[in-house]
């Protein structure tokens, strides 16, 4: 609490002028809705609908709208209240000294009011609208993101993105929570798909993004254990993900466009990643076709995942999820 206490305190600092008097805001609509990480939303709510769709049985059309409405709400208060908090060390990075509150557009006082708020409500709707479960899961959620991994995990631990991961693989078993109540191993099937595409999707990012994060003093892994370790670890994460991928063809979860989704882009993710381990430079830095193929692997992990989904929400849309059935009456195992 003590931390928190002294973020809150200096947000008040920064937020009266020279002469004591408040500051006015000059944040634009925009700078509101950019508090909010729409482009993270976006896949969140994306992720939350296929953990929907995928759990058996059904929900209201409009019980569904109201419960993605109030998990993207989540969603950007989590992300609101990460800006708020990270706000020292996104004014020294060159890809986020632009955000609203580094750029002192928004204050830090209007931030935390604005992300507790939108967290609050969307956890209250989630809950009256669905069940309480599922809000409770999304009550933790924004705990997770907002506090164990912002406040917590980001500056203390190079593992920081793969435990905070966690908190970005949660949106398709709080979807499966929505219609359930429960959750079910095929949504933890899912969960595990994203949490184990987190770390070599961000690691390809902060290996070019290595001496933004030094300056600011995130113990990204580069920064600690050296450029060829991380490109190790991108490929043994990516030779774990690509066969997890596959379980829910064997759980009769997936059908044959998601089958060849999880075959073809696994293949393009096990190239990449092996690529730039192999041939991405030495210990302490990137060569030139280490710095294009990360790029490449951060671009293509993007387009895998959301292909994956996509992939169940069409089969389980048109009823194509049938391609597992011929493994014991319908599952493998």
């Amino acid at each position: 609490m003590t931390a928190v206490t002294e973020a809150w305190a200096e947000g008040e600092r920064v937020a009266q002028g020279a002469a004591g008097a408040p500051l006015v805001s000059t944040g634009s609509v925009g700078d509101f809705i950019s508090l909010l990480k729409p482009r993270v939303m976006s896949l969140v709510v994306f992720t939350a609908l296929v953990g929907m769709l995928v759990a058996p049985g059904t929900v209201n059309p409009v019980v569904g709208a109201i419960a993605l409405l109030a998990i993207a709400v989540g969603a950007g208060a989590s992300g609101c209240l990460n800006m708020w908090w990270d706000a020292d060390i996104d004014a020294v990075m060159a890809r986020t000294r632009n955000r609203p509150i580094p750029a002192g557009r928004i204050t830090r006082p209007e931030a935390l009011t604005f992300g507790m708020t939108l967290a609050c409500g969307a956890v209250f709707v989630l809950g009256i609208a669905t069940n309480w479960f599922a809000a409770a899961f999304l009550a933790f959620t924004i705990f997770f993101y907002a506090v164990i991994y912002s406040v917590w995990l980001k500056r203390s631990t190079p593992q920081n993105i793969v435990i905070g991961g966690a908190a970005g693989a949660f949106p398709p078993m709080i979807g499966e929570a929505v219609v359930t109540g429960s959750v079910s191993f095929d949504g933890f099937v899912l969960f595990l798909i994203i949490f184990l595409w987190t770390p070599p999707h961000f690691w390809a990012l902060a290996l070019v993004k290595s001496q933004d994060y030094a300056r600011a003093g995130v113990p990204m892994l580069p920064n600690v254990a050296g450029q060829a370790a991380t490109r190790l670890q991108i490929l043994l994460y990516t030779l774990v993900l690509v066969p997890v991928a596959t379980i829910p063809v064997w759980r009769a979860a997936g059908g044959p466009v998601y089958a060849a989704v999880a075959a073809l882009g696994g293949a393009g993710m096990l190239w990449l990643a092996f690529s730039l381990w192999r041939d991405g430079g030495d210990r302490d830095s990137l060569n030139a076709h280490g710095v294009r193929t990360a790029w490449r692997l951060f671009g293509f992990s993007i387009l895998y995942l959301f292909m994956l989904f996509a992939a169940l929400l069409v089969e389980h849309v048109f009823g194509w999820s049938t391609f597992g059935a011929m493994f014991a009456g319908g599952r493998l195992w």
